[in-house]
């Protein structure tokens, strides 16, 4: 594709992308739209902007990637996920609905006291700066090649305008328009994914789309026979289980849009249709991904992983149709997880660590509107940072890191809901960071400690589960 395709593909987009959002926020700015959508979405709504939102530019690209080396294995973490909503669904969602929190983390503050408060505010703020500041990083460098480099563009020149194109559609709307930017991010992902596979089917001359899939050898879903590999089922359903109890019913940026419902029953029904409907297009993209390593096999492409994806749709033996579709979808998700973040580190910055009681309507507006800039800012400079680095294993310590974080949030939120016991305060941010290091010195260890063993998504679980013997060793009637 060439740099001009590229820029009119985008400026097109963008174009839509606005509009959705100025027309979602027309009727005003409140500080209830911008922190829970008014509190009046219809759940429908936000059951397809769920499907969106959940989904960023690694996701588009890694989940076909991850074809080659798993089949269809991360079904099996799917079926995870809708358990772990139906935890959310039915034992968090009511109870942030009965406490009428603005920030989840204020339920921390009511049961355990400022001390937790304030700790679980924290992790999720680390953890969600570093984590969306990678997923723009990796489409500003699928950028910097299409277009910047063409042009003799330096690299933070591209940084400052992505950060600034996601700062512009949220700065008035916050949570009101993200909903209707998603809705919008769920179709272009949707259609550019089932418009490549037909087109790739087609390339291939492929009369029986199922079949081949099925005869490919790389759509095994199950793993059942060998506890140690990473793979194994148990694994990979208790870890999506938890991962989203923790990544989604402990994580601001995600429940901001389930909050936004009327009531509790109709975020319930956003949760559980939105976590089927999921795996449905998780589906997709691992059909996808087999169609791709196909047409790499017969066309002589060597690339595998997450580089398949742009390496087929942008390489020039497909239509350049595909190449646009590549582009759209990989924007779209990148923008939608970049503007979620954003608009969550604002709330939980200017809620759980300004703290906005006591403060008039008029006061709050102009101090999130200071934070939203300053979030901004610092998510443009640190994938700045990231590029001067210019070394993968960084990215891939933010990632472990973001595995480790979530790890105290979900055991002090499961130490409030399932004990009745009250803590020394002023020990928890040392509780909840001397889990993560244990589960660090663990998982560097494992392997050698325990007979091959070698930790998956599990250890999440065991992060919280040392978070919460920590918080009973320090607790008092």
């Amino acid at each position: 594709m060439t740099p001009a395709a590229v820029i009119l593909t985008l400026a097109g987009y963008f174009l839509l992308m606005f509009s959705v959002s100025w027309l979602s926020a027309r009727r005003g700015s409140s500080n209830a739209a911008f922190f829970s959508g008014g509190r009046n979405q219809k759940w429908w709504v936000v059951a397809i902007a769920m499907i969106g939102s959940c989904m960023s530019g690694v996701t588009f690209v890694s989940v076909p990637g991850m074809v080659g080396s798993s089949g269809f294995g991360y079904l099996q973490m799917c079926l995870g996920f809708v358990a772990g909503y139906a935890v959310i669904a039915f034992v968090l969602t009511p109870l942030y609905y009965r406490l009428q929190v603005v920030s989840i983390y204020q339920y921390l503050e009511r049961r355990l006291g400022l001390y937790p408060y304030r700790t679980g505010a924290w992790f999720f703020f680390v953890s969600k700066m570093l984590g969306a500041s990678v997923r723009l990083y990796l489409v500003c460098l699928t950028l910097q090649l299409l277009v910047f480099d063409p042009l003799g563009l330096p690299f933070w020149l591209n940084a400052v305008i992505q950060v600034a194109i996601v700062l512009a559609y949220t700065y008035r709307g916050g949570v009101k328009s993200l909903i209707w930017t998603d809705v919008l991010k769920t179709v272009v992902m949707v259609l550019t994914v089932v418009l490549t596979i037909v087109y790739i089917a087609k390339s291939l001359q492929l009369g029986n789309l199922p079949a081949a899939i099925a005869d490919s050898g790389l759509a095994r879903v199950l793993w059942l026979d060998d506890v140690n590999h990473p793979q194994y089922f148990w694994k990979q359903f208790l870890g999506g289980l938890f991962v989203v109890v923790a990544t989604t019913g402990m994580d601001q940026d995600l429940m901001q849009r389930t909050l936004s419902c009327k009531n509790y029953r109709d975020s319930q029904k956003n949760l559980m249709v939105s976590s089927l409907l999921q795996v449905v297009v998780i589906a997709l993209f691992l059909c996808l991904g087999v169609l791709l390593y196909l047409y790499a096999g017969a066309n002589g492409i060597s690339e595998t992983g997450d580089r398949i994806f742009p390496a087929v749709a942008t390489g020039g033996g497909l239509p350049v149709t595909v190449g646009i579709l590549f582009v759209l979808g990989l924007v779209s998700c990148a923008y939608g997880a970049g503007g979620s973040a954003l608009t969550a580190l604002t709330t939980s910055f200017t809620v759980d660590i300004l703290t906005v009681k006591d403060r008039g309507e008029e006061q709050v507006r102009r101090l999130r509107g200071r934070v939203h800039i300053g979030m901004a800012v610092l998510m443009a400079v640190t994938i700045v940072v990231f590029h001067r680095l210019n070394n993968t294993s960084a990215i891939d310590a933010v990632y472990r890191l973001a595995s480790y974080t979530y790890g105290p949030i979900l055991g002090m939120f499961a130490f409030g809901i399932l004990t009745r016991l009250h803590i020394r305060e002023k020990w928890a941010p040392a509780v909840c960071l001397a889990a993560p290091l244990l589960c660090l010195v663990l998982d560097l260890n494992s392997a050698r400690w325990f007979g091959g063993y070698h930790f998956s998504y599990e250890l999440l679980l065991l992060n919280a589960g040392l978070t919460f013997l920590g918080l009973l060793a320090i607790s008092r009637r």
